[in-house]
């Protein structure tokens, strides 16, 4: 049996948060802005919803819709809802981990989501198990928890300004209560979140595609730093710490957003244009056709192929209904994994000279099979070409990566990584080209993957990413 919940040859995004208040089916919109919102998460979902009086939480672990049935929101009525989707990069994958996490405290329930990564976590957790604290989980969100129940009486903006005040890393948080919802962005804003409405009632969601579905407004994105209070009186907005850097994840561009999503002001699909159009300047070739490795390189494959002019087609066609798991042949197949979610289209590829586009190369074992595969359905040459710079460096901000020792880009040169993939010529996006592809201040954007410059500062030992390939 493979596992394709895990992608192990691909960078995985960190989470999904959505949260509502003022709507009588709060925890039925939340559930279809978590559906929307699946590409960021795909190991367990939850939603915690509230009508002022009681709390209710259903997670588990799983899709969306596998999760949440008709009976199941039945069970979570109310006004009020956050919910998350989870794709574990600080601990493991379990129930216990899923969000919202919740507690009862002398304010009442509370539940927290939370997208990112906290890189101080552990040395914060192991003081406060020194002291005697009880964690229920190995997840990140817990810690801020636990730095809630420890702030000193106020008011619980000023305790949430508190618990903050002592975490390093990147966090966009959602913070339930009976008496309103709390979206929060950390100080160099990692992380996106958007606030939008719909009727009288407002919302937050980690992308505006989330936003469509429901047919919301967005209205602004949730500033660095900022803490948007929206309860029965309206929207309020609270500085809670100043805003430092500005450090956006840049790889939500090349890969994690949605493209029909707009992200820091921009279209994510017209941003993935513009990279394909500079790849195809940086690195001409003369080539038949360029196909993209869908989905994830489709737009940067169109903006090469009308920059370049060279025609677009389907080589690689993908099965989007491979579930988690699936049963291979006792007898094997040679490149199983890939083939059942890749088939590629011998009419198209047989003598031609081929341009294959993708978002990334993480270890490079996937793009060697494409290559393989494209190769053995005729086509005459492949010539990779990457919408980015080479990974290099593992990612503490919220992203699940693997240890730099396995990050092909790390440890051998273009021509080597060429020879491996068995392609006739690689080219990767530069760092300026990517950067000025997004059409925004490149200075604005964290790219720590590509250049190992971690602009946040680290433990010693940062809370660790979880081993990808064991």
């Amino acid at each position: 049996m493979s596992d394709t919940w895990r992608d192990h040859d691909r960078f995985h995004d960190e989470c999904g948060l959505f949260g509502i208040v003022g709507h009588p089916e709060a925890a039925n919109v939340t559930y279809l802005g978590l559906y929307a919102l699946q590409h960021r998460g795909q190991e367990s979902a939850g939603i915690a919803a509230t009508d002022g009086d009681t709390f209710h939480v259903e997670k588990s672990m799983g899709w969306v819709a596998d999760v949440f049935g008709p009976e199941r929101l039945k069970r979570l009525p109310g006004t009020r809802a956050i919910g998350h989707v989870r794709y574990s990069t600080a601990g493991s994958s379990n129930l216990r981990n899923a969000q919202p996490i919740t507690a009862k405290t002398a304010r009442g329930p509370i539940a927290i989501a939370h997208n990112g990564n906290l890189t101080n976590a552990d040395a914060l957790r192991r003081e406060m198990v020194r002291e005697g604290a009880i964690f229920q989980s190995s997840s990140d969100t817990e810690v801020i928890l636990h730095l809630l129940a420890r702030a000193p009486a106020g008011s619980l903006e000023e305790q949430i300004r508190f618990a903050l005040g002592q975490v390093q890393g990147a966090y966009s948080l959602l913070i339930l209560t009976r008496e309103a919802l709390y979206a929060i962005r950390d100080p160099n804003g990692f992380r996106p979140l958007t606030l939008g409405r719909l009727g009288d009632a407002w919302m937050v969601a980690s992308e505006t595609c989330a936003l469509d579905l429901i047919e919301a407004t967005p209205e602004r994105e949730v500033e660095p730093g900022e803490m948007v209070v929206i309860d029965a009186s309206g929207v309020t907005s609270v500085r809670i710490s100043p805003a430092g850097e500005r450090l956006e994840c840049v790889f939500e561009y090349v890969y994690f957003a949605r493209p029909d999503s707009v992200l820091w002001g921009r279209s994510v699909h017209a941003v993935r244009k513009e990279m394909g159009r500079q790849l195809a300047r940086e690195h001409p070739v003369d080539a038949d056709i360029v196909i993209p490795v869908p989905d994830s390189g489709m737009s940067a494959a169109l903006g090469l192929s009308e920059e370049s002019g060279i025609p677009y087609e389907m080589g690689l066609i993908r099965n989007h209904y491979v579930g988690r798991t699936f049963i291979e042949p006792k007898q094997g197949i040679r490149h199983f994994g890939v083939k059942v979610k890749l088939n590629p289209m011998r009419e198209t590829l047989a003598g031609r000279r081929v341009i294959v586009v993708d978002d990334s190369i993480v270890r490079g074992t996937t793009s060697r099979k494409i290559v393989k595969m494209i190769r053995s359905a005729g086509a005459r040459e492949v010539h990779m070409r990457i919408s980015s710079p080479p990974i290099q460096w593992p990612c503490y901000y919220g992203i699940d990566t693997p240890t730099r020792k396995e990050l092909i880009g790390a440890s051998h040169h273009v021509d080597e990584i060429r020879r491996y993939l068995g392609a006739d010529s690689v080219g990767y996006l530069s760092l300026d080209g990517m950067l000025k592809s997004t059409g925004n201040d490149p200075s604005n954007f964290c790219h720590a993957c590509f250049t190992g410059t971690y602009r946040v500062g680290l433990e010693p030992q940062p809370t660790p990413q979880l081993a990808l390939f064991t």
